[in-house]
């Protein structure tokens, strides 16, 4: 997996400024007093740097946003990027800033001036994120990102505070790199090996294989991957950094790595995206990595499904009957209504064996939620306001937009089944409601929960802020962020 690029902090030094090749970064803002180093190098570059900072163009940039010089004279640096950020800019701005840094990064690296800039870690964390490249199956020379070196005023104080967000940017990429993964890569069992090798970093990883959830009796998530050559299985990943019996947080993911439909099959236009279907499980993995690398003082259990979709002579029919590991009876309606199928036995698995003080589902669940939400907010739906709070707090302070959704017994009435004690599906009318209703029949009453429909922002059709084109791994920084404000201890 591609590594988040490597960033140091430094005093500030006019002179390696000056020499610096590759890209010289500084950050300011109109109207703002040049720091002495900045003089220094503006001095060298015949004053295109301060004419550039006090023009129109400067001046009619967004927070964040920035403008270059190309090959400026008197300096080493094959440009210098102006970068618009005030010092009262928040966090969002502060990683947008970053992000435009992370555009033009190339091999040769940069050096960016940052100075005494409060949110110096914040402008290196949407560096991290922004720098990324999936490559691996391109026969080209792979893309390398450069050193990248900032000068501020008190760098051990800003490494200390950039240290923890290491540890997420990795997180984050991991859970991207499971998603742009191609499902002839990532199989079932590809999949289930990269997360048992987690157990390097200190996670406790323990694969259930088909005999095991047979036993446990998860009829609805191995109806769904019995068309496929892939064995389905469960991977249950344990991080025991707080007290000793203290009930763990509980994460769960849908992980389908390729969702045809089944004999109810998708349309072909589109249906190449269906690698993403596992996006919930990816997002859930990447939060056990970062948790591990940081060491939280939190325990927290991540439990992902993970099952092929296929529509073979062996694959679940629409009328098919199966029993969840709860022991209620579920009519297929429609096959491709099959990750709510595989979070049924999940959720109620986790419940049993770990009774959790709180559980947090995630998945790309239905299109209605991109209907209803675009591709800009994440649908949640919850049984307990206090957490759902807590968890959309979160997700506003990391900047990952997130809408919470109603539920109500008018939509649980529509899951009635003639023959069965429940359906899968019932149609297009509020069909990311009635998704969260079924799964909700799987959540005991006492168990604090929320649903997460990650549908829309898991891979969405353009790059974003800090992610280029392809998987974002939305949801990482949010629950990272939920544990360490509601879990940690110390």
């Amino acid at each position: 997996m591609p590594h988040p690029v490597a960033i140091h902090f430094r005093e500030i030094d006019a002179a390696a400024l000056a020499a610096a090749p590759g890209r010289l970064v500084v950050i300011a803002a109109p109207g703002e007093r040049p720091s002495q180093a900045l003089r220094q190098i503006d001095r060298r570059a015949r004053g295109a740097i301060l004419r550039a900072l006090a023009s129109e163009a400067f001046a009619k940039l967004k927070q964040g946003e920035a403008m270059d010089l190309a090959f400026p004279s008197g300096l080493a640096a094959e440009a210098v990027q102006l970068v618009h950020l005030t010092r009262r800019a928040s966090v969002t701005e502060a990683r947008k800033a970053g992000a435009s840094i992370a555009k033009g990064l190339g091999f040769a690296g940069a050096l960016v001036l940052a100075g005494p800039h409060r949110l110096a870690h914040e402008i290196s964390f949407g560096l991290a994120l922004r720098a990324y490249d999936f490559g691996a199956h391109k026969t080209g020379a792979p893309k390398v990102f450069g050193e990248v070196g900032f000068q501020v005023s008190a760098p051990e104080a800003v490494a200390l505070r950039a240290r923890p967000m290491a540890a997420l940017a990795e997180g984050v990429f991991f859970a991207r790199d499971l998603v742009n993964e191609p499902a002839n890569v990532l199989t079932t069992d590809d999949f289930a090996a990269r997360l048992a090798a987690m157990h390097e970093l200190g996670l406790d990883v323990e694969i259930l294989e088909e005999a095991a959830l047979k036993t446990l009796g998860m009829g609805a998530l191995l109806g769904v991957g019995q068309g496929s050559d892939s064995p389905s299985k469960v991977v249950v990943m344990q991080w025991n950094g707080g007290p000793k019996g203290e009930p763990p947080l509980a994460l769960v993911g849908k992980g389908v790595v390729f969702d045809t439909g089944g004999i109810s099959i998708k349309p072909a236009q589109g249906m190449e995206e269906m690698t993403m279907d596992m996006g919930g499980a990816g997002v859930v993995a990447g939060v056990m990595r970062s948790l591990a690398l940081r060491g939280a003082k939190a325990n927290v259990v991540g439990l992902v499904g993970l099952v092929e979709n296929m529509p073979d002579g062996r694959a679940q029919r629409p009328g098919d009957v199966v029993r969840s590991m709860k022991g209620d009876t579920i009519e297929v309606i429609n096959t491709d209504a099959e990750g709510r199928l595989v979070l049924a036995d999940v959720l109620w698995y986790a419940q049993e064996r770990f009774k959790p003080s709180a559980m947090i589902d995630l998945a790309t669940l239905t299109g209605a939620i991109i209907v209803g939400l675009g591709h800009e907010n994440a649908g949640a739906f919850s049984n307990n306001d206090a957490l759902v709070d807590a968890l959309l707090k979160a997700a506003s302070a990391e900047g990952e937009g997130a809408w919470r959704m109603p539920m109500g017994d008018a939509y649980d009435a529509k899951l009635k089944s003639r023959i069965a004690d429940m359906r899968n599906s019932v149609g297009r009318p509020g069909g990311a409601i009635t998704a969260a209703q079924f799964l909700a029949r799987f959540v005991k009453p006492e168990t604090p929960w929320v649903h997460l429909d990650i549908a829309g922002v898991a891979l969405p059709p353009d790059e974003t802020a800090l992610a280029p084109k392809g998987a974002t791994g939305w949801g990482v920084m949010t629950l990272d962020r939920l544990v360490r404000d509601g879990w940690e201890r110390g």
